[in-house]
């Protein structure tokens, strides 16, 4: 069903779905409406000295997600993404795991833009990671435009700003200084001028600095010469937070996120930005990822899961999903939450269609495919596969898809594609993380009479009888048995059958896994009960 502009417009507006929350911030930034040709600008920054990781998808998605919103509030309003390279920034120290690491030490202290790029592919190390960035978000389909420090630098693009600050430097140093221990106090300047004759980004105190003229003056190390360079034109870089607060109001950015550990950075560089006359964006601080143990992730001590990983065992929708998920809380990002995702993406997927529009908004599928979600067309769920996967003790899809086809006739990799790379996934998933922990026990006497039953129920039903009527008999077969809570039963099948606390909805499994073969588990057990 189509839906109007102005009827998505009114409901976006009240809906209290976390990417309109706040998106309804960009909006109060503009109280008497945007502009006619003006472009609100959501950003993301990127620190080159690494790889992209998993954080950096989900300040990607998280900000297209608000950025989507506002455009459903917004309609016909021009809006874009920046996602920004930190490529000027000196490289402090050499990556672990890159290759000819003595190239990089014999470059530390340049520009990540001058650093020679250890790989051999690009110009300089900066160029290579920025490339890695762009085919990364370009994997994901993701609307955004580049931009590279050392290119606004150099291009003129933050002159008339960097000259702004140069004529406060006294109030915008004032603002910086109390944050700082004293040895540091002693030497700071917002400006970080690069040797002409070294190339270094060097951290050296200013020793004049003339507003007219544009420049600043220091004392090369090692020398004690007198060097005076242009703040303009990428002679200088600015002090990470001061170049924040720059960029914030050198490029007009109406809204960007950013993690808790940085909450103090972005107070400060919103102080500044309002010292200079601006107005610093709207965001929020979202959380850290922890990991198994509960431990702040870090990519030095490498305990965290990368995206990578992730995308080895489920597809890219339940990463999503995950990001979009309570993004102010704090969450583990381990291998063992993966299948949920997995399975919380296909209950909402299902759900979606017949949503009203109040609850569409608010679905996380709405968000993740930007308003237009694809069909529902998982006819066997993530933990179902994951079981049969680790019963029959395969890694091999087309195994697996022998028994879906039974289960689900006229299905296939072809007709049914996101069935298809679920299959891969829980393939891979029940041989690197289930089938190794998987430990049958034996029945009791008690467990092993009414499996007896249970198999003698399931015989009389037969080969074609479909879930139902499958789980019908496991229900009827434990209360045979006795138990008063049914769901000590399916305790007890999920331990003897599978080797498991938890399992698939049996009537399903059963059907999926054959009856014959669900039989065969039968007497398998039983011949452990003695």
């Amino acid at each position: 069903m189509s839906i109007s502009p102005d009827v998505m417009q009114a409901e976006a507006l009240q809906n209290k779905a976390w990417p309109y929350e706040e998106a309804r911030k960009v909006l109060a930034r503009y109280p008497n409406g945007v502009p006619a040709g003006h472009t609100v600008i959501f950003e993301t920054g990127y620190g080159p000295s690494g790889l992209p990781h998993i954080g950096t998808f989900g300040e990607v998605v998280r900000t297209t997600m608000v950025r989507r919103a506002f455009e459903a509030m917004a309609p016909g309003v021009k809006t874009k993404l920046i996602a920004f390279s930190d490529d000027m920034d000196g490289l402090r120290k050499v990556p672990d795991g890159i290759p000819n690491p003595e190239m990089l030490r014999e470059d530390l202290g340049k520009p990540l833009t001058q650093v020679r790029d250890p790989f051999g592919t690009h110009p300089s190390f900066g160029a290579h990671n920025n490339a890695r960035l762009r085919a990364f978000l370009d994997s994901f389909g993701f609307d955004y435009s580049f931009m590279s420090s050392t290119e606004c630098y150099a291009s003129g693009m933050f002159d008339a700003t960097l000259r702004l600050i140069l004529a406060n430097y006294d109030t915008v140093t004032g603002i910086i200084l109390p944050t700082l221990g004293p040895e540091r106090r002693a030497t700071y300047s917002p400006f970080l001028p690069v040797d002409p004759v070294t190339g270094h980004v060097l951290q050296v105190p200013i020793i004049a600095h003339d507003v007219e003229a544009g420049t600043v003056t220091y004392v090369r190390p090692g020398t004690g010469e007198q060097v005076t360079v242009p703040v303009t034109g990428g002679h200088c870089k600015l002090q990470w937070k001061v170049d924040w607060a720059m960029r914030w109001l050198g490029l007009r950015v109406d809204y960007e996120m950013a993690g808790k550990d940085l909450i103090d950075s972005v107070m400060l560089s919103g102080k500044i930005v309002r010292a200079l006359g601006g107005n610093p964006p709207a965001g929020f601080n979202y959380e850290l990822f922890l990991d198994a143990e509960g431990q702040k992730i870090s990519k030095s001590k490498g305990n965290g899961l990368t995206i990578e990983q992730w995308l080895d065992y489920g597809p890219p929708e339940s990463l999503a999903l995950y990001m979009y998920q309570n993004p102010k809380k704090a969450k583990r990002l381990h291998y063992d939450v993966i299948p949920r995702a997995i399975e919380d993406y296909a209950d909402f997927l299902g759900r979606y269609p017949e949503q009203p529009l109040e609850q569409q908004l608010g679905n996380p599928v709405h968000h993740i495919h930007e308003g237009a979600p694809p069909a529902p067309a998982l006819p066997v769920s993530f933990s179902l596969l994951l079981n049969l996967a680790s019963v029959a003790a395969t890694d091999d899809p087309a195994r697996l898809w022998g028994f879906v086809r039974k289960y689900a006739p006229g299905s296939s990799p072809e007709t049914h594609p996101m069935l298809d790379r679920l299959v891969h996934h829980a393939a891979a998933y029940a041989r690197d993380f289930v089938v190794p922990g998987l430990k049958r026990r034996a029945p009791t006497p008690e467990e092993a009479a009414a499996l007896r039953d249970l198999d003698a129920r399931l015989a009389a039903v037969g080969e074609n009888a479909d879930a139902e009527a499958y789980q019908f008999e496991v229900y009827e077969a434990g209360k045979a048995a006795g138990y008063a809570n049914l769901r000590d039963w399916f305790k007890a099948l999920y331990e003897i059958l599978i080797g498991s606390e938890n399992g698939p909805r049996m009537g399903g499994f059963i059907a999926l896994y054959g009856l014959g073969a669900s039989r065969a588990l039968i007497a398998g057990a039983l011949t452990q009960a003695g």
